[in-house]
C-alpha cells in the first residue's frame, strides 16, 4: 500500500468539536516521529483539561526506553474560528507569548462517542492517533489511517508504542 500523498493534500480540521467531551486522558495509539519524544516511549498518554483562563492544560506523560517516566506541560489555546483547531505550547510560561513558538494541533477526524481520535498539523509533519483506551480495534485504526492517507499524510514512519494499559501516575515523576 502507497504511504505517499502529495504534499499539497489540504489538511482540514472538524468542524465541530466538544472540547468539554474532548478533555480528559487519552492514550496515544500511534504517531508520526517527533525531534522531542522517545521512538520507543511507552504508555504514553495525554491528560487535557481546562483552565479557569479558557485554555486547556496539556499533560503529556510516558516512560522513555530506559523505564523512566516523563511528563511535559503545556497550554493550548482554542481557535475561536475553528472549533477543531488548537494552538500548544511547551515553552516555559515567561516565553509563551511568542507567537512561533505555538503549534498547531488540528483535530482531523473524531467519533460521535469521543472515543478515537486524530490529529495533525496543517504542514503534514505530526500526527498523532489516540483512543481513550490503551487499544483500538484494527478496523477503527486502518479506518484513521486511511483518514489521514487521504489527507496527505506519508505513514511510512509511523510508530506504534508499546501501551499496557498503565499510566504515568504523580507518585512516580
Amino acid at each position: 500500500m502507497d504511504d505517499t500523498h502529495p504534499a499539497e493534500t489540504q489538511v482540514t480540521s472538524v468542524e465541530r468539536l466538544d472540547l468539554q467531551r474532548y478533555l480528559g486522558r487519552w492514550f496515544e495509539i500511534g504517531r508520526l516521529p517527533l525531534r522531542f519524544e522517545d521512538d520507543h516511549a511507552r504508555n504514553i498518554t495525554a491528560q487535557y483539561s481546562l483552565r479557569d483562563d479558557g485554555t486547556v492544560r496539556v499533560d503529556n506523560r510516558c516512560l522513555d526506553d530506559n523505564g523512566k517516566p516523563s511528563q511535559a506541560i503545556g497550554r493550548a489555546v482554542p481557535d475561536d474560528g475553528h472549533e477543531g483547531r488548537l494552538r500548544v505550547s511547551f515553552l516555559p510560561p515567561s516565553l509563551r507569548w511568542i507567537p512561533f513558538a505555538r503549534a498547531n494541533y488540528w483535530v482531523l477526524k473524531i467519533d460521535d462517542d469521543y472515543r478515537y481520535a486524530l490529529v495533525g498539523t496543517p504542514d503534514h509533519k505530526y500526527l498523532w492517533l489516540l483512543s481513550r483506551t490503551a487499544t483500538v480495534p484494527p478496523e477503527i485504526e486502518a479506518a484513521y489511517l486511511d483518514a489521514a492517507r487521504k489527507q496527505g499524510f506519508d505513514l511510512s514512519e509511523w510508530i506504534r508504542p508499546d501501551q499496557s494499559g498503565e499510566t504515568v501516575d504523580d507518585s512516580v515523576l
